[in-house]
């Protein structure tokens, strides 16, 4: 995305624009501001309100893992921004504290938008986004003090809590859930003749969280059966959740791992 000022900063006369706009190569998305072609369509439809992606749809252009996919888009707004309502907007408007950025139409950096996913959807939220930006390197040191300077006691709870190895973001939504609890969890657990697992909790309680991506088919529900049968000749109980439990119906996860330590199955 190119304001008209850019673009003429960048070399280019006024008819050249307006030969590239008739060329198709240039898009006017509103006055003043250019598309050109390739550009992400959450970008441009973020310029076309007058900012840049923010919060979870910035958090998505990133590649990083949300709970729970928004079709409004949100759009940062520079503090002396205004904004530009287009067709079908539902946008969900995060207003700037910090000065105008740089490049209006930028994504913003990932530990900015995870403030912003602080502030607009909670701290579970955070924590999740968090571990998979984590996991997928998109966070330096320096980020992460940035973010303990930056953000509230609870987050910086949930920082110090949070891992460089979750595999997955159902596997942080689950450890977090877990934690008020206190049980003594361990993730990416190795066992004998059954292979790697996402958690045990104690001695003997495997709890497997299974994306629809990697589990759907008989070829793969013959997998699973095949590793639970051996995780209980080893002695472990195993207890597997889909995304739709985890997300959805988190208490009757909870209530089915609940009982089986409150039975002590998860003990020696």
């Amino acid at each position: 995305m190119l304001t008209y000022g850019e673009l003429r900063a960048g070399g280019m006369s006024r008819r050249s624009v307006a030969r590239d706009v008739d060329h198709g190569s240039l898009r006017l998305i509103r006055r003043g501001v250019y598309q050109r072609i390739g550009t992400c369509d959450s970008v441009r439809d973020a310029a076309s309100h007058g900012g840049s992606l923010a919060c979870v749809s910035a958090a998505e252009h990133h590649g990083i893992w949300v709970t729970e996919h928004d079709a409004r888009l949100h759009v940062g707004m520079s503090a002396r921004g205004r904004c530009h309502p287009h067709e079908g907007c539902r946008c969900v408007v995060h207003w700037s504290d910090s000065g105008t950025p740089p490049d209006a139409f930028g994504v913003p950096s990932v530990k900015v938008v995870l403030r912003q996913i602080l502030r607009c959807r909670g701290l579970e939220a955070f924590f999740v986004s968090l571990e998979s930006a984590l996991r997928r390197s998109l966070l330096t040191e320096a980020d992460v003090g940035w973010l303990r300077a930056h953000t509230n006691a609870a987050a910086r709870d949930a920082i110090a809590f949070a891992r460089r190895d979750a595999d997955s973001g159902l596997e942080s939504l689950l450890r977090w859930r877990l934690r008020p609890h206190g049980l003594p969890v361990r993730t990416q657990q190795t066992i004998i003749s059954v292979g790697r697992v996402d958690f045990v909790i104690g001695a003997r309680l495997i709890v497997e969280v299974d994306g629809a991506a990697n589990h759907d088919g008989e070829s793969h529900r013959h997998r699973d059966l095949v590793r639970d049968a051996h995780a209980a000749i080893w002695g472990f109980v195993t207890l597997r959740f889909d995304y739709a439990m985890v997300m959805h119906d988190w208490p009757t996860v909870e209530r089915a791992i609940l009982a089986h330590v409150d039975r002590g199955i998860h003990l020696a």
